[in-house]
């Protein structure tokens, strides 16, 4: 009998010590929230869409499909424009064949399995985006449909990973959604027919690829040294209000607008990088962020174009981010 609770004590005690060490050896067991360190979710590689990060097993579209947006979120694509996505990081879109003025979706059958819908309940405004933009529209097997600006919400089945948009322009009838629901600013533009409708296979690549950089990686910055970028270019900041460990965020609100959180990224999808404390931070907004070495993400709303750090240093609280998770120049 003692024999096999001492066995069971080492085990459980070799899972909290696994667990404890995913966000630092000494810093305790309790995220923001309250709950258990392993509500903070480890970045997965992909599964081959993104069914995986929506509890869908295999990463099919079919599994994923009608999963709910929850606290929607803009990113700030250097070629799209300001982009919806939801709260994992992944693109909503809007397909031309819809209405909005009445609501309707006219993408079903084989159409739902490319571009899976979004789900009505349980999705919120974006921040500093007017709540009542959201709404929902009844499709034809009863089922409730998030709508923004009366358009109704898709995902696309080959956008791998948060930040992907490969769905732009596919058909030259889909196209990422600004917050409003109108098309993001890049959205004129179109892909190649896919003849099959506008939501088949031909065509994905038009119009969707982004900057040829991994999701994160190493940019040398002639005055700060290295410094971590996203996949666009763009630089990456802390804000030394933040903690890490219990992982709480103090940029909320108002303050998203100025400084966007960085949606998660696949571990896979990094150069150079620190992998320790590589963790996806479940905010207490419901928005999903990355973090490094536990430390919470930002990029800048006034870095126009990838090179610029024009948030260091401000308030004295901001500050590009090292390859090792740490703020450069920040006072010791």
């Amino acid at each position: 009998m003692n024999t096999w609770r001492n066995a069971s004590l080492a085990v459980t005690a070799a899972a909290v010590l696994a667990l404890t060490t995913a966000c630092g050896q000494e810093k305790g067991t309790e995220t923001p929230n309250g709950q258990a360190v392993g509500a903070v979710n480890p970045a997965q590689p992909g599964s081959g869409g993104y069914g995986s990060d929506y509890g869908a097993g295999s990463g099919t579209a079919a599994q994923a499909a009608a999963k709910p947006a929850g606290q929607l979120a803009v990113w700030d694509s250097k070629e799209l424009g300001k982009v919806v996505t939801d709260s994992a990081g992944f693109t909503l879109y809007r397909f031309d064949k819809d209405t909005a003025s009445p609501p309707k979706s006219n993408c079903e059958g084989e159409c739902a399995k490319t571009w899976p819908v979004v789900a009505a309940g349980g999705a919120s405004a974006a921040p500093g985006v007017d709540p009542s933009l959201i709404g929902e529209v009844t499709r034809s097997d009863g089922t409730k449909q998030l709508t923004i600006g009366g358009w109704a919400m898709y995902r696309y089945a080959k956008d791998a990973k948060p930040g992907d948009a490969k769905g732009q322009g596919v058909g030259g009838t889909w196209f990422a959604s600004a917050p409003d629901g109108k098309k993001a600013a890049g959205g004129a533009g179109g892909g190649s027919d896919s003849g099959e409708g506008g939501y088949g296979d031909g065509g994905e690549e038009a119009g969707g690829e982004q900057a040829d950089l991994a999701g994160l990686s190493v940019r040398k910055d002639p005055k700060l040294g290295e410094i971590i970028v996203d996949k666009n270019g763009m630089t990456v900041y802390r804000f030394m209000k933040d903690s890490a460990w219990p992982m709480k965020t103090a940029c909320t609100g108002d303050c998203l607008k100025k400084w966007p959180v960085v949606a998660p990224v696949n571990k896979n999808d990094t150069e150079g990088i620190l992998k320790k404390g590589f963790v996806t931070f479940d905010r207490p907004d419901g928005i999903k962020q990355q973090t490094i070495d536990c430390w919470p993400i930002y990029t800048f709303a006034g870095d126009a174009k990838p090179g610029d750090t024009n948030g260091q240093g401000v308030g004295g609280t901001w500050y590009a981010v090292s390859p090792e998770g740490k703020p450069v120049g920040a006072p010791k």
